[in-house]
């Protein structure tokens, strides 16, 4: 399914502006990885409770429902360049409100509700810019390469984000977490003000319509390769977020505290890395659908596993295969969407699947809390995760085109 590599899997970031951009979603993503970690473990803290944990999940998802629409048509009609840099202040002040109140010990469950919300709403608009930019940053030959670097980034951030956390809550608490958070948001700001894009990144012909918004999902309602692919974003994340779990493993069950916590977040990514590191060195993949199921299947299985485990190293292991089996998928997924839509429709397409791809975890972290709460969180992630093969596997039946899917229009 793979040739010899004969590229480097570095090559788009010789590119000035995509590597301006690389840098400035590493900080990004770094700071709302440690936040992840800090806001959940703050909240189990606080409440010992899963339902609580599980609701950070729901405050987090209403905003992007509510929002993602608006945030799609911006990042068709404006400068998908300034709702990025916009959105990093934004971020950098909810990351700010935290680091002060729980310095001054008036931190409450209703104080991170609320900040979460505000940062997912912010996202609603960050997201849609920031997926739909990356076409105008390289040319089309370096386009793969450049989604399987950005879908690294984002594992890296995973890696080294919550083993960060980990560290800074162990020895200097939860606030030292946010403040750094804030200093990442401003770096990120700051490293995107680099990017020059003229006249490429804005549409004055979109209208903020109910049209415009139904003209996106007309366009994927036709594209069975993308919806689904939204689909399997949705049921795999939901069925198999366990990463919310994560605190009640580390300190109830695996025993291993803030520490432990930080490499049982970082673990998934840590084999993510390894993946996207082997994928972006080939090219002229074939049976591209099938290895995206295949990617999913691995993905449900794992959790399966990990779910059983009572050793810190083989739940390590599990999750590390969990981020393997995202990865191969992510790739593939994020190609097909991206080179199947046209640009001006690309804000939209992505304010879309936000719904499915940020729906499906912080839904899936309401349902693994209260599912938790009632059978115990091992439980919870069997089910999750057996719920995750099923839902691949009627996916791979009644949309076939997915299943037989090759790519070679893909090939680099």
């Amino acid at each position: 399914m793979f040739v010899k590599p004969k590229l480097s899997p570095f090559r788009a970031l010789k590119i000035k502006n995509f590597r301006n951009f690389w840098f400035a979603m590493l900080a990004f993503q770094l700071a709302m990885q440690m936040q992840m970690v800090a806001a959940n473990w703050q909240m189990y803290i606080l409440t010992h409770s899963a339902v609580n944990l599980g609701l950070l999940g729901l405050f987090g998802f209403l905003p992007v429902l509510l929002f993602s629409p608006f945030g799609g048509i911006a990042a068709d009609k404006l400068s998908r360049k300034k709702i990025m840099v916009a959105s990093q202040c934004a971020l950098c002040l909810g990351s700010l409100v935290l680091a002060i109140t729980t310095h001054l010990a008036v931190v409450t469950p209703v104080v991170l509700y609320s900040v979460i919300a505000f940062q997912s709403m912010i996202l609603s608009f960050d997201l849609p810019a920031r997926q739909s930019i990356v076409p105008s940053l390289v040319p089309s030959e370096y386009f793969v390469n450049a989604v399987s670097l950005t879908t690294i980034l984002r594992q890296i951030s995973t890696v080294l984000g919550p083993s960060i956390a980990g560290f800074l809550i162990e020895f200097f608490g939860v606030k030292s977490v946010y403040t750094l958070n804030a200093i990442a948001f401003m770096t990120s700001f700051t490293a995107l003000l680099f990017i020059a894009l003229p006249g490429l990144t804005h549409n004055k012909n979109v209208e903020l319509s109910v049209s415009s918004v139904l003209e996106g999902m007309h366009f994927i309602r036709k594209s069975p390769l993308i919806y689904s692919t939204m689909i399997l974003d949705f049921f795999a994340t939901f069925f198999a977020s366990a990463t919310t779990l994560l605190p009640i493993f580390a300190a109830d069950i695996l025993k291993t505290g803030a520490r432990g916590l930080g490499f049982l977040y970082a673990a998934p990514s840590a084999g993510a890395v390894i993946a996207g590191l082997f994928i972006a060195s080939h090219h002229n993949m074939k049976n591209q659908g099938r290895i995206l199921l295949i990617g999913i299947f691995v993905y449900g299985l794992a959790t399966v596993a990990f779910g059983f485990s009572k050793s810190y190293l083989l739940s390590l292991v599990f999750l590390s295969l969990v981020g393997v089996g995202d990865m191969i998928s992510t790739v593939i997924r994020n190609t097909i969407r991206q080179i199947t839509t046209p640009d001006y429709l690309r804000g939209r397409m992505v304010a879309v699947n936000m719904i499915f791809f940020m729906g499906g975890p912080q839904l899936g972290e309401t349902e693994g809390g209260l599912l938790a709460a009632a059978v115990g969180a091992p439980a919870s992630v069997v089910i999750g995760g057996v719920g995750t093969i099923i839902a691949t596997v009627l996916v791979a039946i009644f949309i076939p085109k997915l299943r037989k899917y090759q790519g070679h229009e893909l090939a680099v």
